[in-house]
């Protein structure tokens, strides 16, 4: 048998914007978490199960046997209105005032960031993110070669000090400054929050140093503690807010949304008239239903239930099983945690033996813009397992873990890596 070497003769086709992006982490990991040996903590998924079969049935009926001559058709680039109407009703509960020409609907809050990244970036123009941030929001915004600038966050969220510092070399009246986007509820993959006096002040910095704020808000609605903060967008109508049905309803139902002044809805509506034409009607349809028609409230509080237990299990395992090398943030809400390990500890080497052990999770250099940060932390998630499994899949990484550091102490006893030993 012959054997066929393969050449790709298109590589010399291809954008450099494209030779320059990153696949993303988490999507890599998929194949090996549906492995039945591996308990998974990398992927952001809500637990479909918990959903109601009679609700589902109900929405999806309606947009087959009563409104199928809608659904089934072609739409409104910006979304069907009356969809537009059930997100802002969703929106006032939460405190933001919003009319349909207010919004666009996308193809989950995904397709929303590269739509801004599209309409508003060039090339070496700068964008302000919190570091470590939500990783596909850097690839979207990659994609059009910006300049992406990471200020670290605390307990707190975005530290203000340091994004003034920034801002400072910036320079005001900068004109490559577009934006600063954040995930002030629950961030990904931080699970922080950020303050009421943070956000007040990050608002007064979009003004001071003329830059857009961009408010990525999918687990909001998702608190297991503590009290409901105002979102940005009640603060600033200026605040561009991206929505999703992802987290709180079925992720497989492709349907987010931007809330924005009608100037910047008009221009994003230009740039998605040239990537999908229209959205699913049909998503469109099924999700109207839903939150119009089924006690979703109900639905809700389940969600927040489980998702809670699932979070307390995952703390009480970390403070059981991990070393006291390591440290970890302790979310309101959402679906994350953030680990921190001595920095000599690399997450990413680290991960084929975690996979061996049967326990995966998502390295921290993924969230950073460069990539060279974050390399002693990971991101590990509790939606989706139960405590049960969470439990389990805490102590098989924290084997892992301890191994590493042994191997590690060998090292720094021996003086090899310039660490001081204690």
């Amino acid at each position: 048998m012959t054997a066929h070497i393969t050449f790709d003769k298109t590589s010399d086709k291809v954008a450099q914007r494209v030779t320059k992006m990153r696949s993303s982490v988490v999507r890599d990991l998929f194949s090996a978490a549906v492995r039945p040996d591996i308990i998974s903590l990398s992927g952001g998924m809500p637990d479909v199960s918990l959903l109601p079969h009679a609700a589902i049935r109900k929405a999806t009926r309606a947009a087959v046997d009563d409104q199928r001559a809608i659904a089934l058709q072609y739409g409104s680039t910006d979304g069907r209105r009356e969809t537009k109407q059930v997100f802002c009703d969703l929106m006032r509960d939460i405190g933001v005032r919003c009319k349909p020409e207010q919004m666009m609907l996308t193809s989950g809050a995904q397709q929303a960031l590269d739509l801004i990244g599209k309409t508003f970036l060039d090339p070496d123009d700068i964008v302000i993110v919190e570091g470590p941030t939500y990783l596909t929001a850097l690839q979207a915004f990659s994609a059009y070669e910006p300049q992406i600038v990471a200020v670290p966050f605390d307990d707190q969220g975005m530290r203000m000090d340091l994004l003034e510092a920034e801002l400072e070399r910036i320079g005001k009246g900068n004109p490559r400054l577009k934006f600063c986007y954040t995930i002030p509820n629950f961030q990904n993959p931080g699970g922080v929050t950020m303050t009421p006096e943070r956000r007040k002040r990050l608002i007064e910095l979009s003004h001071e140093y003329d830059f857009l704020v961009v408010e990525d808000d999918p687990y909001g609605r998702l608190r297991y503690e503590g009290g409901h903060q105002i979102p940005l967008k009640a603060l600033d109508d200026q605040v561009i807010y991206l929505g999703t049905i992802s987290k709180v309803f079925a992720p497989g139902l492709r349907t987010g949304w931007i809330a924005a002044p009608t100037s910047v809805i008009s221009k994003i509506n230009l740039v998605k008239q040239g990537t999908d034409l229209c959205g699913s009607s049909f998503d469109q349809v099924v999700v109207e239903h839903y939150f119009t028609d089924t006690p979703w409230q109900r639905t809700l509080q389940k969600f927040v239930k489980t998702y809670g237990v699932r979070r307390d299990a995952m703390l009480a395992a970390l403070e059981e099983y991990f070393p006291p090398e390591a440290s970890w943030t302790h979310p309101e809400g959402g679906f994350f945690v953030w680990v921190t390990l001595p920095e000599y500890v690399d997450t990413g080497s680290m991960l084929a033996e975690a996979l061996d052990a049967g326990v995966t999770y998502v390295p921290g250099d993924s969230f950073y813009p460069d990539g060279d940060q974050g390399k002693n932390c990971m991101r590990i998630n509790f939606s989706y397992e139960t405590p049960e499994n969470i439990t389990e899949a805490i102590r098989r990484l924290a084997n892992v873990i301890e191994d590493r550091l042994e191997l590690y102490r060998v090292f720094i006893e021996a003086g090899a890596l310039g660490v001081r030993s204690r």
